[in-house]
């Protein structure tokens, strides 16, 4: 019993974390862009990872290789342009942390600058499709309490 808190004590000695610092599923971002696809693929949740298992659509693969083309210059020092999509599906990876997509919601690209804490969302998730309805003042004739607002 001693000998199973003792080693419990050394295993929480080694994982020491500083706070503010992200990590998913235990992982840093460096450990994550590091990290082979198919390795990255097994930390995620089951409706994600089933997505990535089953393939790239046509829409996705040329999604793919923007946001490589995009890696690309960033390595070079040049700031890449804004990535332009419909593809809401698409799973955000650690690659594409600090890109930014303009993801289409039905009407206009919604500018999608993505963090950290997006990795494994879909890119849908944060260009959203329906606006918050705002009620203006009732018209006239529409209520009987309405009768008693003042006319402009």
């Amino acid at each position: 019993m001693a000998r199973g808190r003792a080693a419990r004590k050394k295993k929480k000695q080694q994982v020491t974390v500083r706070r503010g610092e992200f990590r998913y599923r235990g992982y840093t971002l460096e450990e994550l862009q590091q990290m082979p696809l198919k390795e990255f693929i097994k930390l995620l949740p089951a409706r994600q990872r089933r997505s990535m298992l089953r393939g790239l659509t046509p829409q996705q693969r040329k999604l793919a290789m923007k946001i490589k083309k995009a890696r690309r210059l960033l390595k070079k020092g040049k700031e890449p342009r804004i990535i332009r999509t419909h593809c809401r599906d698409f799973i955000i990876t650690p690659d594409m942390v600090g890109l930014t997509f303009g993801v289409y919601n039905g009407k206009e690209f919604v500018e999608v600058k993505v963090t950290e804490e997006m990795i494994g969302h879909y890119l849908g998730e944060f260009s959203l499709t329906r606006k918050p309805v705002q009620h203006g003042s009732p018209g006239m004739g529409a209520t009987r309490s309405s009768m008693f607002v003042p006319i402009k």
